[in-house]
């Protein structure tokens, strides 16, 4: 057992090096987001170069987040039902189709087709990262689930952190075209990478009877709500995101009007925070060896009081590195109660119910971000920065505050443990 935060990494190289189906569960992740990031850079910047207009790009944000919303419903009950590994090939297939049908909207003012295609390449996402988290359990061992579930969220964190950066400098080299091909190109890589998974059942339990996709999606929320655990779960992932949403609009802001370091200030704002998630990742892997379901309970609590808070003196700081140095203890906050309630999910999730949990979660989270975005980018037209900031590291603070009462009042009890026959093997 590791003595340190630091020592994660052994844990992770030893799981890659052991665990044939991580590894290659892995590698697609890794390719196919940073296409993301090429994507994501590559549209804003065509959007704003052919139209000039910061309301598209409002539309594209829109467009993309609605759609991942919608599709919760319909994602979760296809991978509880189907073959979750052929599911997310297809997906990874659509969205390398879209990804290069990108490629027509260069050199033309089209915000239509942007919106479009952005609407289907994110209908699709769920697709494949809510049947990532699900099959988690079939591709590594119990031993091996709380170090695959921190790499897996880590790996996510550190593509975003240097993903953003490389993307920004490719797509400058490749061009539009270029950028878009090559995420094309990670989508099918991904899709090669996930065929080549041996999993039991595909991945899934076999499920007999008649289709009816409202209904079982109506027995997944029934499921979520009879386990205080995963309800409790849901909250505190819905009470993070009515601040959370807002961090993406007012890191901007910060960079732009509160520090006046323009878009080097927008860039090393994110960066801080990247780090912050990828420290976090490791901290939060090193408590959960450590820990067990009441240590894990307040230090859920810990992690949202610090996030909150840390995030609230962000907001008010006028040294500029002081700043940078909360805005990184609050991601290291956020980091850690990720890390271990995704493993509290994994843990106590029957494989019947999993794609419906976290597509649920995930559609949750998106809703109300939107929600949290637009509502800080009316707020920024009447009150500053800071005042919006303030508002939001509050919000984040009474999630902790909720679950904490929520612990002490004995409403957050364990559920029994998935049974073992459902734990899958490295492969």
């Amino acid at each position: 057992m590791m003595e340190s935060p630091l020592g994660a990494m052994a844990d992770f190289l030893a799981l890659l090096r052991t665990n044939r189906n991580y590894r290659y569960t892995w590698l697609a992740q890794v390719v196919s987001e940073a296409g993301d990031y090429f994507n994501n850079i590559a549209v804003f910047s065509l959007a704003l170069e052919t139209t000039g207009s910061g309301l598209v790009v409002s539309g594209v944000m829109l467009a993309r987040a609605i759609p991942a919303v919608a599709a919760g419903p319909v994602a979760g009950v296809a991978l509880d039902r189907f073959d979750r590994r052929r599911i997310m090939i297809a997906s990874d297939l659509i969205r390398a189709a879209v990804a290069a049908a990108f490629v027509l909207a260069v050199g033309q003012a089209r915000p239509g087709l942007l919106y479009a295609l952005s609407a289907l390449l994110m209908f699709a996402s769920p697709f494949f990262s809510s049947g990532r988290a699900a099959i988690l359990p079939d591709i590594a061992t119990p031993g091996q689930l709380h170090t695959a579930n921190s790499l897996t969220q880590t790996t996510q964190w550190a593509t975003l952190t240097v993903g953003t950066l490389a993307a920004g400098y490719a797509t400058a080299w490749l061009g539009y075209r270029g950028a878009f091909l090559f995420n094309a190109l990670s989508f099918l890589f991904s899709a090669w990478a996930i065929a080549k998974l041996r999993l039991p059942r595909g991945g899934s339990q076999a499920r007999g009877g008649p289709l009816r996709p409202w209904a079982e999606y109506r027995d997944g929320l029934r499921y979520m709500r009879s386990v205080p655990l995963i309800g409790g779960i849901a909250m505190v992932s819905v009470g993070w995101a009515t601040g959370g949403g807002a961090a993406q609009i007012l890191f901007a802001l910060f960079g732009e009007q509160v520090f006046h370091r323009g878009p080097a200030g927008i860039g090393t704002i994110w960066g801080m925070a990247g780090v912050g998630l990828l420290l976090g990742g490791a901290v939060g892997h090193w408590v959960g060896r450590r820990t067990g379901f009441s240590g894990y309970k307040r230090t859920i609590s810990a992690a949202y009081l610090s996030h909150g808070l840390t995030y609230v003196l962000f907001s008010q700081m006028e040294n500029y590195a002081a700043a940078l140095a909360m805005i990184l203890l609050s991601r290291v906050g956020m980091a850690v109660s990720s890390v271990l309630n995704q493993y509290q999910l994994l843990r106590h999730t029957p494989d019947e119910f999993r794609g419906r949990i976290f597509s649920t979660l995930e559609s949750l989270r998106w809703a109300v971000m939107i929600g949290s975005m637009a509502a800080a980018g009316i707020a920024s037209q009447y009150f500053s920065p800071r005042a919006i900031g303030l508002v939001a590291g509050v919000l984040s603070s009474l999630t902790a505050v909720w679950w904490t009462w929520a612990d002490l009042t004995g409403r957050l009890p364990e559920p029994a443990e998935r049974q073992p026959e459902d734990a899958g093997a490295p492969g």
